[in-house]
C-alpha cells in the first residue's frame, strides 16, 4: 500500500487492529486465520485524495466483517 503522493493526493496513516484476535488473545487462545500480533494496532500508510478514499481502501484490504477495526486515520506518516 506504499506509494508516493502526487498532485492532490495525501498520505494517510491508518491504525488498524483485529477485534476477534484481541478477544482470542485475552482468553489465551489463538485466532484460526490471523496471528496474535493483530491484537495490537498496525499502522498502514495509504495514499489517497481524501480521508474517505483512504478509509475505503483500507476497508477493502482489511474488511470489518473479518474483525478489523480502524482506530485512527490521520494525514501524515509515523516517523521511526
Amino acid at each position: 500500500m506504499f506509494a508516493v503522493a502526487t498532485g492532490n493526493q495525501k498520505t494517510f496513516e491508518v491504525g488498524i487492529y483485529n477485534k476477534e484476535v484481541r478477544a482470542c488473545v485475552k482468553e489465551n487462545n489463538t485466532h484460526l486465520d490471523y496471528g496474535d500480533e493483530w491484537a495490537d494496532v498496525h499502522y498502514q500508510n495509504v495514499v489517497a485524495q481524501n480521508k474517505a478514499e483512504a478509509l475505503t481502501m483500507i476497508n477493502d484490504r482489511y474488511p470489518p466483517e473479518q474483525g478489523f477495526v480502524i482506530e485512527s486515520c490521520e494525514i501524515g506518516t509515523r516517523r521511526y
